[in-house]
């Protein structure tokens, strides 16, 4: 299937779990059966990222929202949010992927499947979040 595939299909379910509020566990197996998700490294990066994201929603969001200047996360259009959560998830928590390849694809996405302006604001606010997540580090490493 591919990595990009994968991440759009992992920006898929986390905009579809924000919509419906059933079980969730039910709707990432029935979403891995209707996409067939079959293979082994696809399903485990999507399983990772989107259990990943929803374990750590309180976290990414306030991340979102301190860099989204006059944007809260409740006027946010839903798919600009879960591009956003997916992206931020992998800077912070995922070393094997590249940042600028997590910020291109979601601008990608933005591009895909959102408004004329989520590209940009997409792009400025994960850019801004891998700066204080950039600072944050360089600053653990020095103590």
């Amino acid at each position: 299937m591919g990595r990009r595939e994968t991440r759009e299909n992992a920006m898929k379910l986390l905009y579809q779990v924000q919509i419906q509020k059933d079980d969730i566990e039910e709707q990432i197996n029935r979403f891995i059966e209707e996409y067939e998700i079959n293979d082994t490294q696809d399903k485990e990066y999507l399983l990772n990222v989107v259990n990943g994201v929803i374990n750590n929603e309180e976290e990414l969001d306030n991340l979102i929202s301190i860099h989204a200047k006059g944007w809260t996360i409740h006027r946010m259009p839903k798919v600009d949010l879960a591009i956003m959560r997916l992206s931020c998830y992998e800077i912070k928590y995922r070393r094997d992927i590249p940042v600028n390849v997590s910020i291109n694809e979601a601008v990608e996405m933005a591009k895909k499947y959102s408004g004329e302006q989520s590209k940009t604001f997409v792009n400025g606010v994960l850019g801004k979040i891998f700066a204080e997540l950039a600072e944050d580090t360089a600053i653990d490493s020095e103590e």
